[in-house]
């Protein structure tokens, strides 16, 4: 295996334009953060893009930001901190998850798996704010999309078409983001106590409110105790955040405490406890325990995500948690994973949704669908565009369908929006 590591984007064409002539296989790769999630791959060669790095253009009055593929996440995180702002999206680390380092993501990796945290309810995942894309296709051509300003109009919207492909359809070399200023002010409210029926009823009450809730998740019992050193403690802790200007954020605040004050015992949070709070949940840390145990991240109805973990356990061991006021469900097999036809038909009993397998051994990854199955239509429009981007199937083969020529997707179905 060779493992070609450009610094250039004219390097990283001449890498694929060689592959697609010699129809050779390559694994394409960050920082490898993600490379656990997906179907192990059996490539010839790895395109390493770790030294195609560095932030190319940054506006902070133009609320713009364009890097390189290959920079690392935690780097643009700092330099937006130093300028008052942040990516509002919140993307995930799979790192630690994963087994790995934390702060090794690269901003090409967040818009390749479409990346997004609690924040997601109310700013949406990282296809809401791309801006613009170069990137390499499978066939050794290099095309653009978008730009570097908030309002552009390029005919078809590539950037998103790319979002959640996985390395499948081409290889970015260059990223635009749209960036926005960082709260004032984030405070926490936290319900101690429910059970999760009375906390998904308890976080659509939030939700409904004028309170303008920027995120919602739920802790069970134990669960809570997992996240930021334990300064929850082990009781169930059911969360909402408010952010903005200090004054709003009191007054948001207290009419949320006159709303749910019959709810349990409430405890407020604020500044870097409540930051380490939401940090942890968006990073899933209640399960980086350093095990292969397959560890599930279910997208579904908000409303049905309790009931359906409820029938999952009378079936099997399973650990749970909720963020997106319960749409997003994770769940940790603790003795070992079901048949992924008895999770997937669960949803599809409880309203629908989709279920990734983000975390297993490489044998158990192997054996099943990592990633929802599309409907024969979907799946046959993304058969088409794998054939427009990648026609020789070079890009991560295997990755999300293990044979191009039977394949029931070729990059994952968008996450249900909350």
């Amino acid at each position: 295996m060779t493992i070609f590591a450009p610094a250039t984007s004219a390097e990283v064409l001449s890498t694929v334009a060689w592959a697609a002539a010699e129809e050779t296989s390559l694994e394409i790769l960050g920082h490898g953060s993600k490379r656990g999630i997906g179907h192990p791959l059996q490539t010839e060669h790895t395109l390493d893009l770790s030294k195609l790095s560095g932030v190319t253009l940054y506006e902070p009055a133009e609320l713009v930001l364009s890097a390189k593929s290959g920079t690392p996440l935690a780097e643009i995180e700092r330099l937006l901190v130093e300028n008052g702002q942040q990516l509002a999206f919140e993307p995930m680390d799979y790192g630690p998850l994963l087994g790995g380092e934390p702060g090794k993501g690269t901003i090409g990796g967040v818009l390749g798996a479409n990346l997004s945290g609690p924040r997601r309810l109310k700013a949406g995942a990282a296809r809401d704010h791309i801006l613009g894309i170069n990137v390499v296709s499978g066939r050794g051509e290099t095309f653009k999309s978008g730009g570097r300003v908030v309002k552009n109009v390029t005919g078809y919207d590539m950037s998103k078409l790319m979002a959640n492909s996985w390395g499948t359809l081409s290889v970015f070399t260059d990223v635009t983001f749209k960036v926005l200023p960082a709260a004032e002010t984030e405070v926490t409210l936290a319900v101690r106590g429910l059970l999760d029926d009375a906390a998904c009823a308890a976080m659509a009450l939030a939700l409904g409110s004028s309170a303008e809730v920027s995120s919602a998740a739920h802790l069970p019992e134990r669960i809570a105790a997992r996240v930021a050193g334990g300064m929850l403690g082990s009781e169930a802790a059911t969360l909402l955040r408010v952010e903005g200007f200090g004054p709003s954020v009191a007054y948001r605040i207290t009419a949320l405490k006159t709303l749910l004050g019959k709810a349990g015992p409430l405890e407020e949070i604020s500044g870097e406890t409540s930051k380490a709070i939401w940090r942890d949940v968006r990073d899933i840390r209640p399960f980086v325990d350093g095990s292969e145990k397959p560890v599930w991240r279910v997208s579904m109805t908000p409303a049905r995500g309790h009931l359906m973990v409820l029938t999952l356990r009378m079936q099997a061991a399973v650990s749970a948690f909720y963020d997106w006021q319960g749409g997003l469900v994770w769940l940790r097999m603790e003795e070992g994973d079901p048949e992924a036809t008895l999770l997937r038909g669960l949803l599809r009993e409880h309203g629908g949704g989709h279920a990734t397998l983000v975390r297993a051994a490489p044998a158990h990854r192997s054996a099943l669908p990592v990633f929802e199955p599309q409907a024969p239509a979907l799946a046959a429009l993304s058969h088409r565009l794998k054939q427009e981007f990648d026609p020789k199937n070079i890009l991560n083969p295997g990755r999300m369908a293990q044979d191009i020529r039977d394949a029931d997707q070729f990059f994952a179905r968008p996450a249900c929006r909350p």
